[in-house]
């Protein structure tokens, strides 16, 4: 999905600041000190190779991607040791929504930030359906731990919303047009890449590793 309407860096500010009343969702914030610049990461740090994923919550080739090729990246590199996978936030319409769930992401303890990401993926439908996306993200929240408090407090922080902002200004300044998007050790790839798509990629840049491991 393109990105290009977010990449006004006070528009989008002003955008997402101005819509904190819409739904009562789209106040952003809470980040639980989960500073920086990956929202999840996973596979060790001396990996040979690291791949960063920039993703949005509301966009569907994002989810069709975590759906259909996820779980086999992760099998076949991450969970072998041969990738260092960290995932990114971007910002796709309803850019409001959008941040919403990744702030509720990284409001939730560490080892569920995927799984949030993964159930707001799932409840994309839902969403557009309902028009509900306080209900629903509130309910993504509770099954993460989140109380009605934390909740609150994690939708409703400016500073939080800023320092969003922030990250997608420096994704867009990475040359980041589209979600998803994928670096490579360093190397941009843009689109829905299949398994096959990575193997090309990736086997060239572990095989001395796989074959000594």
């Amino acid at each position: 999905m393109r990105v290009s309407a977010l990449a006004r860096r006070s528009a989008l500010l002003a955008a997402a600041l101005g819509a904190l009343a819409l739904t009562a969702c789209n106040k952003t914030g809470g980040e639980s000190g989960a500073s920086g610049g990956s929202v999840a990461v996973l596979g060790p740090a001396n990996a040979p190779v690291t791949v960063t994923e920039y993703a949005s919550v509301t966009c569907g080739a994002c989810a069709g991607w975590d759906r259909e090729v996820w779980p086999a990246f992760k099998a076949k590199y991450v969970d072998t040791g041969l990738v260092r996978y960290e995932l990114r936030e971007m910002l796709t319409p309803p850019n409001q929504v959008a941040a919403a769930g990744w702030l509720l992401a990284r409001c939730a303890p560490a080892d569920r930030r995927i799984g949030v990401v993964q159930s707001i993926y799932e409840s994309q439908q839902e969403m557009a359906q309902t028009q509900d996306y306080r209900g629903i993200l509130q309910r993504i929240g509770a099954q993460a731990g989140l109380n009605q408090q934390q909740f609150e407090e994690c939708v409703s922080n400016e500073d939080a919303l800023v320092a969003l902002n922030e990250r997608v200004e420096a994704a867009v300044e990475r040359g980041v047009e589209g979600t998803p998007t994928f670096f490579i050790n360093g190397k941009k790839h843009e689109g829905n890449i299949t398994i096959e798509g990575f193997d090309a990629a990736l086997q060239p840049l572990v095989r001395g590793k796989q074959a000594a491991g």
